[in-house]
């Protein structure tokens, strides 16, 4: 191992370590966005299910849920861009199931 890939790996591991990222683990800050990873992940799975199954007002719902909430993720202190991301993950996924929907009503 060279010297620079184990000074990456030391500070990687002191990092890991640190009471702060202890903290951080143990918070809501962390522990709210995981939970609702399974938001999107619900959604994404049902792409593959048939398009009659599709709530319209259930996914605008949704797309306004993920919007409002990708909005908020950036205006707490500091930024949980955990939270954003799971949220912009879950607007591409309904935004792709409203699309189905539109199709296969219209």
């Amino acid at each position: 191992m060279s010297q620079a890939s184990g000074s990456i790996t030391n500070k990687f591991v002191q990092k890991i370590a640190s009471k702060e990222f202890r903290n951080y683990l143990m918070s809501t800050h962390f522990w709210g966005p995981v939970a609702n990873w399974g938001i999107p992940l619900a959604a994404i799975a049902d792409t593959k299910k048939d398009a009659s199954l599709i709530s319209g007002n259930m996914t605008a719902a949704l797309c306004l849920y993920s919007g409002l909430f990708m909005r908020f993720a950036l205006a707490v202190k500091p930024a949980n861009y955990l939270l954003f991301a799971c949220h912009a993950t879950n607007e591409v996924a309904q935004l792709t199931q409203g699309y189905r929907w539109i199709k296969y009503n219209k």
